[in-house]
């Protein structure tokens, strides 16, 4: 349930709401705007039912909450989140644009793509050295090693480093090197892996499930709020459709719907999207003009010859021609880029 207090309400007041929740044995979690103050209660409400709240100075009226997610729900947060990497914002103002190869090859390719996507206007460098994939012989990445190589491109160009992890023992090394943690769609309802996350207290980029439903989405994001790490980012990669035109099915209505649901910022990756790169023009336009706080791009030195995702990869070139391209875009959705 959310507690509204009355505008003007004192600071007593929200502490007297605060010590009645918790007494009860339940999470109380404080969002204070301008003009109103709401307090989240996380827990079996049912402890409440005979504490009569609504009778506490200050209190202005009670809500139910219906949905199973609470600490990522717009109704507990109504302002939108920015969320920091370092002092790299995600959020509303910014187009924060993530960009880099699908696999971290060697030490060369990825401090070149760096310096390039820097150049290019990329405030974060992105690039994988745990692969899940989907033939057990396919390319499974460099592991600490590419760690340790796209720490130094990041270190080097000032870009934060967003790497995905795949499993604990991948987690426990990466927490050495990342600036972000990345939950892949394979993992997104890898439950004990969100949790441990979660325990990191390091920003999460989470992408959407293959199949997942919004709520299923927002649900995973949870998991990794309520252990303590509220710096969610929510990246939209498509989903499983019968159509075969493009990897996946782009769904920029998940965006709006997002922005409508959850407080968190919202991202929209076109590469895994598409899985053509003639079609991350288009969609990235798309996916601002819908409200996206950013994008993931993959780019790679030489598509062709990549380990990983060419086809669906940009040059520098590409991608220097595409970034120059969104600005507009960005300008005129008011987002600082």
């Amino acid at each position: 349930m959310i507690i509204i207090m009355k505008h003007g309400a004192s600071q007593d007041n929200v502490e007297a709401v605060v010590k009645a929740i918790t007494a009860k044995g339940l999470q109380a979690h404080l969002s204070q705007g301008d003009q109103v103050t709401i307090i989240g209660a996380v827990g079996d409400k049912t402890r409440l039912m005979h504490d009569n709240l609504e009778l506490i100075p200050g209190v202005d009226k009670i809500l139910s909450v219906t949905e199973t997610y609470k600490l990522a729900n717009k109704k507990f947060h109504p302002q939108d989140s920015t969320i920091r990497v370092g002092d790299t914002p995600i959020g509303p103002g910014h187009l924060a644009v993530m960009a880099g190869p699908c696999a971290i090859e060697d030490e060369e390719m990825i401090m070149e793509t760096a310096q390039a996507v820097k150049a290019a206007g990329a405030s974060f460098l992105r690039g994988g050295a745990y692969k899940p994939r989907t033939s057990p012989y396919a390319f499974q990445g460099l592991e600490e090693e590419g760690l340790r190589y796209i720490r130094r491109a990041g270190d080097a160009t000032g870009l934060k480093v967003v790497c995905e992890v795949t499993s604990l023992r991948a987690l426990e090394t990466a927490v050495r090197y990342v600036d972000m943690l990345q939950v892949g769609a394979r993992n997104m309802q890898n439950f004990e892996l969100l949790k441990e996350i979660g325990r990191s207290r390091i920003p999460v980029l989470l992408k959407r499930g293959l199949s997942a439903t919004i709520d299923e989405w927002l649900n995973a994001a949870e998991y990794i709020i309520a252990e303590g790490s509220p710096d969610v980012v929510l990246c939209e990669r498509g989903i499983r459709t019968f159509e075969k035109a493009t990897r996946n099915t782009l769904d920029l209505s998940a965006v709006p719907v997002i922005r409508q649901k959850s407080h968190l910022p919202v991202i929209v990756d076109p590469s895994h999207a598409t899985g053509v790169r003639d079609y991350i023009g288009p969609m990235a336009k798309a996916s601002i003009a819908a409200g996206a706080d950013g994008l993931m791009v993959e780019v790679h030195p030489c598509p062709s010859c990549a380990l990983s995702d060419g086809p669906q990869s940009l040059t520098f070139e590409q991608f220097d021609a595409l970034c120059g391209e969104l600005r507009p875009y960005a300008a005129l959705a008011g987002r600082a880029f």
